[in-house]
C-alpha cells in the first residue's frame, strides 16, 4: 500500500503582527526583519492553544476531501508547544473533531515534526494498520518567544495545517520515498530550557526567561543549507528521481535566505520553490503543511506533480520526502 495526499487544510489566527508593530516593541526594523528573514507579517494566537487551531485545520482537511470524521483512523500531531505536558495534544484535536474510531499521539521533532509525523502516518498506512489519517502540524509560538528578545521575538508565528492521507494500491502516486535523521550533539542550538523534569517550573526559570526559546541563530543557518540538500538527493535517489524531475520544491519556511541557498546549491530554480514565510513566519512543524495548503489552494501544485518536501529542525533534525500529488 502507498500513503496518498488526498486534501490540505490550514488555520491562521485572526491576529496579525506586522515588522513595523515588532518596531515598536524591540530595537529592529522593517528593512532589518525583511532582509535577514524574509518575513513580513506573522499571526498571533492570543486565546487559543495548539488543540484548537490544529482541530480547526482538520475541519478544513475533513472539508476539502469530502471526508467524516468518523472515517479517520489515525491522528498524528505535531507539536513543540503542546496544550500541557500531558495528556497528548492529539487527544484533545479529537475530541474536538469528533474523531471517535481514531487513536492519536503528538510527535516533538522541533521545526522537523511535520516530516517526522507524516513519515509515521506513511509507515502505519504502508503496514496495512489504518487507511485514513490526519497529520497535522500545529504551533503557538508566541506563546514561549520572549518578546524582549530582538533576535529571537521576530522569526516566530503561529498557525496549524495538515493533510488527510489514504491508502492507495497504486506504487506510483502518494508517499514515494522519505530519509529522516537526527544528531543529539546539536542539543545546544535550540531549546526551551524550562519548565521540564530537568528543570522544573520555578520562580528562578521564570525570572532567567529559561521558558522562552533560546536559539543560536548563526551555528543553525550554516547547517541548515548543507543538511537539506543533502538530505533531499537522498530522498531522490532512493526513487531514482534528480532534482531536475522536481516540480516544486517545500521547505521548512525558517529562513527566505536558507531556501534560496538550498534552491542554488541544488541547481533547482527559485521559481519551483514554495515560500510562504514572509506571509507566516516560521512556524516550526506547522510551517511545511501551511505551505503546502497555499501552493495547492493557489493553484501551483497540481495532481501529478513531483513535490519535494524537506525540513531542518535546530537541535538537531533533518528530513525530506518525495511525494507524487
Amino acid at each position: 500500500m502507498n500513503a496518498k495526499v488526498i486534501a490540505t487544510g490550514a488555520y491562521l489566527p485572526k491576529k496579525i503582527l506586522t515588522n513595523f508593530d515588532l518596531e515598536k516593541m524591540v530595537d529592529t526594523s522593517d528593512e532589518w526583519i525583511t532582509q535577514r528573514t524574509g518575513i513580513h507579517i506573522r499571526h498571533i494566537a492570543e486565546d487559543e492553544s495548539a488543540s484548537d487551531l490544529a482541530a480547526k485545520a482538520a475541519f478544513d482537511i475533513l472539508d476539502n476531501a469530502d471526508v467524516s470524521a468518523s472515517e479517520i483512523e489515525l491522528i498524528v500531531l505535531a507539536t513543540v508547544t503542546p496544550d500541557m505536558p500531558l495528556p497528548a495534544t492529539a487527544l484533545f484535536v479529537q475530541e474536538k473533531i469528533g474523531a471517535r474510531n481514531a487513536f492519536a499521539f503528538d510527535i516533538n521533532a522541533a521545526c522537523s515534526g511535520f516530516m517526522y509525523a507524516l513519515s509515521v502516518a506513511n509507515a502505519y498506512i504502508k503496514a496495512g494498520m489504518v487507511k485514513n489519517a490526519l497529520v497535522i502540524g500545529s504551533e503557538t509560538l508566541s506563546k514561549i518567544t520572549d518578546w524582549t528578545d530582538r533576535s529571537t521575538c521576530v522569526i516566530f508565528g503561529d498557525g496549524a495545517a495538515g493533510i488527510l492521507l489514504k491508502a492507495t494500491e497504486n506504487e506510483d502516486e502518494g508517499i514515494l520515498s522519505m530519509v529522516l535523521h537526527s544528531d543529539g550533539g546539536y542539543t545546544d542550538l535550540m531549546r526551551v530550557p524550562a519548565p521540564g523534569s530537568r528543570q522544573p517550573c520555578s520562580v528562578e526559570a521564570i525570572e532567567n526567561r529559561d521558558i522562552y526559546i533560546k536559539m543560536k541563530g548563526n551555528e543553525t543557518f550554516k547547517m541548515a543549507v548543507r543538511s537539506i540538500a543533502s538530505v533531499s538527493k537522498e530522498a531522490l535517489d532512493l526513487v531514482g528521481l534528480g532534482f531536475s524531475d522536481v516540480d516544486w520544491m517545500v521547505c521548512h519556511q525558517a529562513n527566505r535566505r536558507i531556501i534560496e541557498g538550498v534552491a542554488k546549491r541544488v541547481d533547482l530554480d527559485l521559481d519551483r520553490a514554495i515560500i510562504t514565510i514572509d506571509r507566516h513566519a516560521n512556524t516550526a512543524a506547522a510551517s511545511i503543511p501551511l505551505a503546502l495548503d497555499w501552493a495547492v489552494k493557489n493553484g501551483k501544485i497540481k495532481e501529478g506533480d513531483i513535490v519535494l518536501l524537506n525540513s531542518f529542525g535546530a537541535s538537531l533534525t533533518w528530513s525530506a520526502g518525495v511525494v507524487r500529488w
